[in-house]
């Protein structure tokens, strides 16, 4: 997915998704959060199609004041969440507090977690309706899933139903979007902008009292993909890639025009972390980190 720099130059945040290659490494690039920032970012999965073990689908979670906002949710999105919870201490990503998520576009491998997002948390206590937003189509594969668990939540809701006093919780409102302002509450605005993808294509930026975050910025979060990586795979997925995808050297440019204090690289293809981490090297100046699951900055 691509975006275009200039819309976001007054932006106090810019953060692009690169994954993380080693622990030590990890410790060397990624800054800690100051104590007195009320916002976090939450890498929950980092992860591509490939069903790579250490690298969920991906999955961000912008967390305010303990209040958490997802976007996409990719496979094992709970599961990364109840992580963050139980090993990092993030109150807000405690899976009955999953309220509120943004879909960037409706790809499988960013929506394939959504019934794990409609029903878990459903079943161990969330008591309101999830609120979901997202380009044309998202009603429609919201009511089928709906449909598609009729069973499962007329089990539940049944007078044997271990979640009768709690109906509410499996309900979506799911909300098509267009560009320009999509959410806003005492803790964020959320402001939705088109980008060029295969399908109908959304990026976010939140501004929050602290920070400004831009998804697709000091923070900017972003895909990548190295022209080794690419050399390797058939020539209809090249033709594909060059429409829809962003290489190293184009995210290069976009980062300079862009100037964020810090570019975070997820959801990204190459042969390697290492390679990725050396061509990019080659290519920005900037400081920039490979993101992995869980990262938070």
């Amino acid at each position: 997915m691509r975006v275009n720099a200039a819309r976001f130059k007054s932006s106090t945040s810019f953060v692009c998704a690169l994954v993380l290659l080693t622990a030590s490494l990890a410790a060397a690039q990624q800054p800690q959060m100051p104590a007195a920032s009320k916002t976090r970012i939450v890498l929950l999965g980092t992860g591509t199609p490939g069903p790579l073990p250490d690298r969920s689908g991906p999955a961000t979670a912008i967390v305010v004041n303990d209040a958490a906002y997802l976007v996409d949710f990719g496979p094992g999105v709970v599961r990364r969440a109840s992580a963050a919870f139980r090993d990092k201490d993030i109150k807000a990503l405690e899976p009955t507090k999953l309220r509120v998520a943004f879909v960037t576009h409706l790809h499988s491998d960013h929506t394939v977690g959504y019934p794990d997002l409609i029903f878990t948390p459903w079943t161990i206590g969330r008591r309101v309706p999830l609120e979901v937003y997202g380009p044309k189509g998202l009603k429609a594969m919201t009511e089928h899933l709906l449909e598609a668990y009729r069973v499962d939540i007329e089990t539940r809701t049944n007078p044997d139903g271990n979640q009768r006093e709690f109906p509410d919780g499996h309900k979506v409102n799911a909300h098509e979007i267009g560009p320009g302002v999509v959410y806003k509450d005492a803790n964020v605005t959320v402001t939705a902008f088109a980008t060029k993808h295969a399908m109908e294509s959304y990026g976010y930026r939140f501004d929050t009292p602290d920070r400004s975050i831009v998804i697709s910025g000091d923070i900017l979060i972003h895909e990548a993909q190295t022209p080794a990586w690419l050399a390797t795979r058939p020539a209809t997925f090249q033709q594909f890639a060059a429409k829809y995808h962003t290489r190293t050297a184009q995210l290069a440019d976009l980062a300079r025009e862009a100037k964020p204090r810090l570019l975070i690289l997820i959801h990204y293809n190459a042969l390697s972390p290492e390679e990725l981490l050396s061509d990019m090297l080659t290519r920005y100046a900037g400081h920039f980190v490979v993101g992995r699951d869980l990262d938070v900055y």
